[in-house]
């Protein structure tokens, strides 16, 4: 028995051994002066349409190749160039979140694309840059995200006003999916307002005894987007105290949204076990389903109940102001890309930055974004992209998926994001913890939103 045991470990590190010797020589028989390491989160159906972007470029470059490379889900590209940076072996190029920068700064390895955004010099016989026209192509909204003011400290690490950190890939925003066949029945209009849709609920539960009113896909998203659209505070980053979610409006809101909860008007994510609240909706209400559904634009194809009822689209809710105006605002999401300084201890730094620099102006082809965006369901960062023959045809479709294209389109005046800093992610799990808590009655709504500012570090 022991001799059998001793066998199996010798084994086990023999092949250890063959596998970290395998990776050892891949990585000698690549030669990182001329490659371009680029880490997204993309699924095999998604990376095949990025494989056209890596031939086009490829094809303008000889010599240069692109590895793309995917570590796991969007935390998990985080987590691996976190790891990466502290051995000097980071990728060139990567999908990103704001929050995932603000930690990413502190390596020193952050690019400033502004001055290749901004070059007039030519490379190949192209512009190296954007033009004026090109840069107002972007959807503003997404555009500004990459502004180094949205990330807390960023002149403490060499950043100044007009430094760009990121540039948007494609993007997402939430939408509220409805049963039109059930409010059809009870004589109702989609919702305009918060408010207006609260009063539905009664009518909506009369009606269908079994159905759930409201389905929310992310507690996070539904109280980042609450403070927004009533000037409640969430998080700064500036000054000491960035948490500033634990207030009057917010206690408030959550003691309201307790007894709706209580009413079973409405459920989220978390309240169903992390089941997207989409598989309900799609159910009907006869059978227990949702009427209102508010989910990510690039899940659309998930919230299709094919010929159970008939759908439509609409954009979420607003908060009504003291002086009768709405307040749209409605979170922007989606991976954006951040360039780092070469690893590997390459030494043609500024060729590769250059090169990886051409690589991102691939991705941002609006031919391309046509492409992907079909594919992924998310929306182009680039406005050029609704002229390209192929995705102007998609959106004048009547499925799902293009008609959450359309909806989303048009709502790029409401779109916010949040400011980045290291804590930013943190904030984000604590209040959509500190909602789910609360309307569970687990915790009364201060407690809920006392112990989430703790855990953020809050004093």
């Amino acid at each position: 028995m022991k001799k059998l045991l001793v066998s199996l470990v010798i084994l086990v590190l023999m092949v250890s051994m063959c596998a970290t010797i395998l990776v050892a020589c891949n990585q000698e028989t690549v030669d990182y002066s001329k490659t371009i390491i680029f880490y997204s989160s993309q699924g095999d159906a998604l990376q095949k349409i990025t494989t056209n972007a890596i031939h086009a470029f490829e094809a303008k470059y000889p010599g240069w190749k692109v590895v793309h490379q995917n570590p796991g889900g969007y935390d998990e590209v985080k987590d691996k160039i976190v790891k990466d940076l502290q051995g000097k072996m980071q990728p060139d190029i990567a999908y990103c979140y704001p929050d995932h920068v603000a930690q990413y700064l502190q390596s020193g390895k952050v690019v400033d694309m502004s001055t290749l955004i901004n070059s007039t010099e030519l490379y190949n016989g192209e512009l190296i840059g954007f033009t004026e026209e090109e840069i107002a192509d972007f959807v503003p909204g997404y555009y500004k995200e990459g502004l180094a003011t949205n990330f807390g400290g960023y002149s403490t690490y060499g950043f100044t006003e007009t430094s760009m950190l990121t540039l948007p890939f494609v993007k997402s925003t939430e939408l509220m999916f409805y049963n039109k066949t059930a409010l059809d029945a009870l004589g109702l209009q989609p919702a305009t307002t918060w408010d207006e849709l609260w009063e539905q609920c009664e009518a909506i539960r009369d009606r269908y005894p079994k159905a759930t009113p409201l389905g929310y896909d992310s507690e996070a998203n539904w109280f980042i987007t609450m403070c927004e659209q009533n000037g409640w505070g969430y998080t700064t980053s500036e000054g000491t105290n960035n948490y500033l979610f634990k207030n009057e409006g917010t206690i408030g809101w959550l003691t309201e949204l307790k007894g709706y909860y209580d009413k079973t008007y409405l459920t989220t994510k978390m309240d169903l076990n992390n089941a997207y609240t989409s598989g309900l909706f799609t159910k009907g209400v006869e059978e227990g389903g949702l009427v209102y559904c508010i989910g990510s634009s690039g899940g659309a194809s998930h919230q299709d109940p094919g010929t159970a009822f008939e759908w439509g689209i609409a954009p979420i809710p607003g908060s009504v102001q003291e002086d009768g105006s709405v307040n749209y605002s409605v979170i922007s999401q989606g991976p954006s890309l951040v360039m780092f300084e070469a690893g590997y201890k390459v030494e043609n730094i500024d060729e590769k930055k250059l090169m990886t620099w051409l690589f991102v102006k691939e991705l941002l082809d609006p031919t391309f974004q046509a492409a992907f965006s079909i594919a992924s369901g998310y929306n182009p960062s680039r406005m050029a992209t609704f002229d390209v023959p192929v995705y102007a045809e998609h959106m004048e479709k009547d499925s799902i998926t293009a008609v959450a294209a359309r909806v989303a389109s048009g709502m790029s005046d409401w779109f916010f994001t949040s400011p980045a800093f290291k804590g930013s992610s943190t904030a984000r799990d604590q209040v959509g913890k500190a909602l789910l808590y609360a309307i569970q009655g687990q915790k009364d709504p201060e407690k809920a939103l006392r112990d989430a500012y703790k855990n953020c570090g809050g004093k």
